[in-house]
């Protein structure tokens, strides 16, 4: 008997037909003799239609008070998966972040989990009983009710198989595994079978869309055999497993991009020591991310200093950034019809020449390159927005990703 964790996104449980189909997965698995623990998030809209509520009423509704009512969305899907297990003759009790005592710290709608009391979940394991948690929610030291931002039903799934010391974390969602890249775009992308944290975080952080970069640092931190399957077939997933030795013989995994990003410019900016901290430093404290950083060289004593952040941030991030330039004395240029290109793999540790390979492909099909970072498993670079979905099917051709084959380096002319 193991203990396993599901969980299933808003797609998933999206409406009465969907939340029967994931109570006949759940019950199968606990017939085979597991323990399961499931989480679930908000049917699929919800929680824009609550967002859009407090909208109507407050264009800035207090972050407090946003948590309170996005928690309600949850609430309705763990009662009524729990009604549907017991309707297929399973016991199961559904649970609250509150009530598992899910404990975060007070960051409203972008939380952070502190830890985790088992205690009621074990007992209710123990019982025999389908455990039905929601997803999304916690609770601060002040018993304020909070929620974990993007991605947080992902990261509750894998706190809970962390804290619980699950043999299995199942993210069930509307794909059946991680891709090489998106098949939206690129009909010749694989599944992947087998990846590494370290690729999965890369790939989450850097545009992929099945998990999110934070339930990945989990599963890594904590040693969490995580598995991405599809919530309505029974295809096997893409496990996600610490690094073998034979990933990197795969020196290109998979190739990711990010739409949502847009380039903040600093234009004649004094170069001397502090200018940086000037203006990155109330960023960071605004909660605004930045991403890429390019200074270039100094020209009669001033410089230019670009970075890339979310376009879900870009209205902050300008407001801030105009404050700044005019204490700087300095130019502000914006442009947000760009985008992050990615390609991501183990294997470039030990092999030389990706990225040269990466920029002559981009070049031969006529890709300007306006901003590049890199990393020992990563290259990124910023492209035009329009020219993403091109990008993409060059570089996966130029890197075999369309068949089962590691890619060769190209060997050096004859003399």
């Amino acid at each position: 008997m193991a203990l396993i964790v599901q969980k299933y996104g808003g797609t998933s449980v999206g409406n009465v037909e969907r939340i029967q189909n994931v109570a006949r997965r759940v019950v199968r698995t606990a017939a085979e003799g597991h323990q399961v623990a499931v989480i679930v998030s908000a049917m699929s809209g919800e929680t824009d239609r609550l967002t859009d509520l407090a909208h109507q009423l407050n264009p800035h509704p207090p972050s407090r008070e946003m948590d309170v009512i996005l928690n309600t969305g949850e609430q309705v899907t763990v009662a009524l998966l729990a009604m549907a297990i017991e309707a297929q003759g399973y016991k199961s009790r559904s649970f609250l972040g509150h009530q598992v005592r899910i404990r975060t710290d007070s960051n409203y709608q972008n939380a952070k989990i502190l830890d985790i009391d088992t205690k009621e979940l074990v007992d209710s394991l123990s019982r025999g009983e389908v455990a039905v948690i929601a997803g999304f929610q916690g609770i601060d030291a002040d018993g304020n009710l909070t929620t974990l931002g993007r991605g947080g039903s992902d990261t509750t799934a894998v706190a809970i198989a962390a804290a619980l010391k699950a043999e299995l974390c199942e993210i069930c969602t509307d794909v059946d595994g991680v891709y090489t890249t998106d098949p939206n775009i690129c009909p010749e992308a694989r599944k992947i079978e087998r990846i590494s944290y370290e690729e999965t975080l890369e790939m989450a952080s850097l545009g992929a869309k099945v998990l999110h970069h934070r339930s990945v640092f989990f599963a890594s931190k904590y040693q969490v055999n995580l598995s991405v399957r599809s919530s309505f077939n029974d295809n096997p997933g893409t496990l996600i497993v610490p690094a073998e030795e034979s990933m990197e013989q795969v020196v290109v995994r998979a190739i990711t991009y990010d739409k949502k990003a847009a380039r903040i410019r600093f234009m004649g900016v004094k170069d001397e020591p502090g200018v940086a901290a000037k203006i990155f430093v109330p960023i960071g404290r605004a909660g605004v991310n930045v991403d890429l950083i390019i200074q270039n060289s100094s020209t009669d004593g001033f410089t230019d200093l670009t970075f890339t952040v979310a376009k879900e941030d870009e209205e902050r991030a300008l407001e801030l950034c105009r404050r700044i330039a005019e204490e700087l004395d300095a130019t502000l240029d914006y442009d947000s019809k760009i985008a992050k290109l990615s390609i991501i793999g183990l294997g470039m540790r030990t092999h030389a020449g990706i990225a040269a390979t990466f920029f002559d492909e981009l070049a031969k099909a006529g890709i300007n390159i306006e901003m590049v970072s890199t990393s020992e498993i990563k290259v990124s670079a910023v492209i035009r927005e329009d020219q993403v979905d091109e990008a993409v099917r060059v570089l996966h051709r130029a890197f075999n990703l369309d068949k089962d084959v590691v890619y060769e380096e190209s060997e050096p002319a004859a003399s």
